[in-house]
């Protein structure tokens, strides 16, 4: 039976702002759906959108007190305490009423989870959510990012029962996406649920706009001096993302000033390994610099304290270094590719599936450094031509695997069959 066609999209998650991987993602998926001619709205805990179109509910944050009791209560234990199980049932009846006053505040007809049905950062919201689609039939496209399984810290935990049930959930009206061919085969294999691969995009069929003359300022405010690679690590502060590697190869590089430039913060999991990882350049000659306070995007540029956007740093950037252990699929693969930028690569494992065999030019590693790649980055941070057949290659092949129109057929085709689900 046909239904009167979609027009307002709602994402939900519990942070929608800034440069992380989720808050970007979201940015390109309503960029896609806007220009198909959706509105698109926004329910989170923290939000950078217009507040005409935003639904702002703290509670649903990760970082708020109460979840993060929650969460502490509930993860590296088997059990949990009676309380807790209160507070959580609480919580869901909470946001399960919010998401009902979001989607008849903008008049919805399809919601967009953003990897709150996924990883169980909020619990409370997960099983709202779910319980909300459950009264409601509500069509949905639900995003996964990363599951818990693929994360050590949720593997022990007393709250399997609700990650089973909500994380994700299996009901008729959820179309399920996923960013990578490894996810999805998990995914049918641990929940018996179908889905879809979309992977992270970036709008290739939009060059970057012209380098402005800003490279020069944030050069001095780093103290590299003429001659000197800036080199950049455009993640956050996580294990994950193995920092020691791209510091390994700015100590083994010929620079005056050993300086590894550095984008993000540490995010959700605390800041043991910024302190090793500080620890580990000072050993080896190589001064940190972060970037977290100075580099938004471009709605909180002139706000505190920003001045460049995560782009405009990519533009000074000589090298990109991303020695990543695991990756969900890999925005800042995408980035530095689309600024046209060499790029050092661990191969981890989406990697090695869903983006090596696309033929893209770029200097890998196996989990370590050896002589042979600082002599091929050498080669490449010197050799202009070299330099610029990597980087054109590179582009070329985005633009065909990784672009918005990529992301639009998908999309697209999902709506589709929700709008004419029977």
């Amino acid at each position: 039976m046909d239904r009167k066609p979609f027009r307002n999209i709602g994402f939900v998650s519990t942070r929608i702002a800034g440069t992380d991987g989720v808050s970007l993602e979201i940015e390109k998926w309503a960029t896609v759906l806007e220009r198909k001619g959706y509105n698109c709205f926004y329910f989170a805990g923290e939000i950078d959108r217009p507040s005409e179109r935003s639904f702002l509910v703290k509670e649903a944050h990760f970082e708020d007190p109460t979840i993060r009791k929650i969460t502490e209560e509930c993860f590296g234990r088997r059990s949990r305490p009676k309380e807790i199980t209160k507070l959580i049932h609480e919580l869901r009846d909470f946001f399960k009423e919010k998401l009902y006053e979001f989607t008849r505040s903008f008049d919805i007809d399809l919601i967009i989870p953003e990897n709150a049905l996924a990883i169980p950062l909020n619990i409370p919201l997960g099983l709202g959510i779910t319980e909300f689609i459950a009264e409601t039939a509500f069509p949905t496209i639900a995003h996964h990012h990363d599951f818990y399984w693929e994360r050590n810290r949720f593997l022990v935990s007393g709250v399997k029962d609700y990650l089973h049930w909500a994380f994700p959930p299996d009901l008729p009206t959820i179309r399920h996406v996923v960013i990578n061919s490894i996810a999805s085969e998990q995914l049918s294999h641990r929940k018996g649920i179908s889905n879809t691969i979309i992977p992270n995009v970036y709008d290739f069929a939009t060059p970057p706009p012209p380098k402005k003359d800003h490279c020069r300022e944030l050069r001095e405010m780093i103290g590299l001096k003429d001659g000197d690679p800036f080199v950049l690590q455009p993640t956050r502060v996580i294990p994950r993302k193995w920092i020691e590697r791209s510091v390994e190869i700015v100590s083994q590089l010929k620079m005056k000033n050993r300086i590894l430039v550095i984008t993000h913060a540490t995010g959700d999991e605390g800041d043991l390994y910024a302190r090793r990882v500080r620890e580990y350049a000072e050993n080896l000659g190589v001064r940190l610099v972060f970037l977290e306070d100075l580099v938004g995007t471009e709605r909180e540029i002139g706000r505190k304290g920003k001045r460049f956007t995560i782009g405009e740093v990519y533009q000074c950037a000589d090298l990109v270094t991303y020695p990543s252990g695991y990756e969900g699929f890999g925005n800042a693969f995408l980035e530095a590719v689309y600024y046209r930028k060499p790029l050092v690569v661990n191969r981890y494992s989406t990697y090695i599936v869903d983006i090596e065999p696309k033929g893209f030019d770029v200097i890998a590693i196996d989990g370590f450094t050896e002589r042979e790649v600082i002599e091929r980055i050498e080669e490449v941070l010197s050799d202009e031509r070299r330099r610029e057949e990597m980087v054109e290659k590179n582009y070329s092949l985005a633009l065909r695997h990784f672009s918005f129109e990529i992301l639009e057929e998908g999309l697209m085709h999902l709506i589709y069959l929700l709008e004419h689900r029977s």
